[in-house]
């Protein structure tokens, strides 16, 4: 028995002595962080000047760039000559085959300024991106216009669809 009670006792003074013994802890702090690239994403609609005959007058249309950039980040959107053999950005060129219409796209609606790169007189259009979601999107305005001269009158022989396809670049 009395191997019993030296033993409970044992036990009791382990569990007091345990109970009283005070917790540590240590602690530390660590950062998160994330690098926002700066990015611009953008859209043109199709510009079409609709049926054209040669001798009635010149046709004007217009259509939209949607450019969407991280905020504060500024850019600049130019467009080049386009795809059709012999355009340039003083002389853009519809082309259907060998056969050509003249044309050109310009950064207001009073065609002053021909929009490319702004090189050789043309010009370009700035901003500054106020956030990539769509309802951030800023649109751009390209002015088209069709002339009817000499050269597109010129044409009457080569009926049909004629076409040509721009590139909007945004530096940013």
């Amino acid at each position: 028995m009395r191997k019993v009670l030296i033993a409970t006792l044992s036990s009791g003074v382990l569990m007091a002595a345990a109970g009283t013994a005070v917790a540590a802890t240590a602690t530390n702090t660590f950062n998160v962080t994330a690098t926002v690239n700066k990015n611009c994403l953008v859209s043109g609609a199709n510009l079409d000047f609709g049926a054209y005959t040669p001798g009635g007058g010149a046709r004007t249309a217009n259509s939209a760039i949607t450019v969407r950039c991280t905020k504060t980040t500024p850019y600049t959107v130019s467009l080049n000559a386009g795809t059709s053999v012999g355009g340039t950005l003083a002389q853009r060129l519809l082309a259907n085959g060998a056969n050509t219409l003249q044309y050109n796209l310009y950064t207001t609606a009073g065609l002053a300024t021909i929009w490319g790169d702004g090189t050789g007189g043309t010009g370009t259009i700035g901003g500054t991106g106020n956030g990539v979601s769509v309802v951030s999107a800023q649109t751009l305005t390209v002015y088209g216009q069709l002339p009817d001269n000499t050269t597109n009158q010129d044409v009457v022989p080569a009926a049909g669809s004629f076409a040509d396809q721009i590139t909007v670049t945004v530096t940013y």
